[in-house]
């Protein structure tokens, strides 16, 4: 009688393809995947705690470093929290700028995306494309917040200053050459043979699955659920916007690669419709000069990656008594036990690439 038996397989934290320090132990029957158990915390720094010893203020710049590629979308969520439990009414100019750089963070975020998951099915190019253009974003970000990654530049209640002269003109020329730059993309990837034959098919979610798990963003969209918090629950003027949710047919790889090369489409419409309609006026409310919170509130928004929370609890002091980030990526992390097992070794990969994850936001 045949004995049966499978080995194990640790797939990171040092392998290239992990994004970080991410770690899932493969239970293998040759190159077939049995089971998969993810591992995380190598990059713990408590953030939340740290949060909880400083004062609301100075938490913003705490947030950039959630997600490197959604800043502006961290500092968004928490300011917006904060506003909510204050009752403070953000003047328009203000929350139109919010709006231009959130869906400037998504673009640049999903070029990244873009240029990793190339690079992770062996096609180096790709990443050179997306870099080159994402560097573009970047500059526009140093020229209007003075850093490329990490920015402080939002405050609670509006901005820290407005933006630089002639700017907006230089962004809306650079919208202009962003569709071109998306079939440039689509054309590299969407039709190879390669591509498909790693991505079709493979690493399927379906989507009561995806329901159940509480997976959101790009991911759950592929599922063919039409669901995006800035339609159900519109902030910072999203509702003043007209853009379209991409959604997918059978949950795939490649149905995830697509919903995202739509969404780089779709933050580029609302990236213009923000210039041509930008008010004028304040860019930032009044707020106490001492802001103390004695409540309790969830806010959430829909980053790149799915729905970003802030849980905050406040007792009155300078200083907020716990505050808890809901990362998506975290969430959406659950889905890897469930559809890596019966692919090959080789799929871990590709699906793992379409997962999109920062591990500073999953560990915090």
């Amino acid at each position: 009688m045949a004995i049966k038996t499978t080995q194990f397989l640790n797939m990171g934290p040092q392998h290239p393809s992990t994004h970080g320090v991410f770690r899932m132990m493969l239970e293998l029957d040759g190159e077939r995947v049995v089971k998969c158990q993810p591992h995380l915390g190598y990059l713990h720094r408590g953030l939340e705690k740290l949060a909880e010893m400083r004062t609301y203020p100075q938490i913003i710049s705490l947030t950039d470093r959630l997600h490197y590629a959604n800043a502006f979308q961290n500092e968004l969520t928490y300011c917006l929290a904060v506003e909510s439990l204050l009752g403070i009414e953000v003047p328009k100019r203000a929350q139109y700028i919010r709006v231009m750089l959130a869906e400037m963070s998504r673009m640049q975020n999903h070029m990244i995306f873009f240029g990793a998951l190339g690079m992770d099915l062996g096609a180096l190019t790709p990443f050179f494309y997306s870099f080159k253009d994402r560097e573009t974003i970047l500059d526009f970000f140093e020229e209007i917040a003075g850093a490329r990654l990490t920015f402080n530049y939002l405050r609670i209640g509006g901005l820290k200053e407005d933006l630089p002269e002639g700017i907006l003109e230089r962004i809306y020329a650079f919208t202009d050459q962003v569709p071109k730059i998306v079939d440039e993309y689509e054309e590299l990837l969407s039709g190879n043979e390669i591509f498909l034959a790693r991505m079709k098919g493979i690493g399927i979610l379906s989507k009561e699955l995806a329901i159940n798990l509480g997976i959101t963003g790009p991911i759950l969209r592929s599922t063919g659920v039409a669901y995006d918090i800035r339609k159900v629950e519109p902030y910072s003027s999203y509702e003043d916007f007209t853009f379209s949710i991409p959604v997918g047919t059978c949950g795939d790889n490649f149905d995830r690669y697509k919903i995202r090369m739509k969404e780089l489409r779709e933050s580029n419409s609302i990236v213009r419709q923000a210039i041509e309609r930008m008010p004028e006026g304040e860019i930032c409310a009044k707020v106490p000069k001492v802001i103390k919170i004695d409540g309790e509130g969830y806010f959430r928004t829909e980053t790149s990656v799915g729905e970003q929370g802030v849980y905050i609890i406040g007792k009155g002091e300078k200083s907020p008594y716990r505050i808890k980030f809901r990362s998506p990526a975290f969430v959406n992390l659950q889905m890897l036990q469930y559809v890596l097992p019966g692919g090959l070794v080789a799929d871990v990969i590709a699906t793992f690439s379409t997962v999109d994850i920062c591990m500073g936001e999953v560990d915090r």
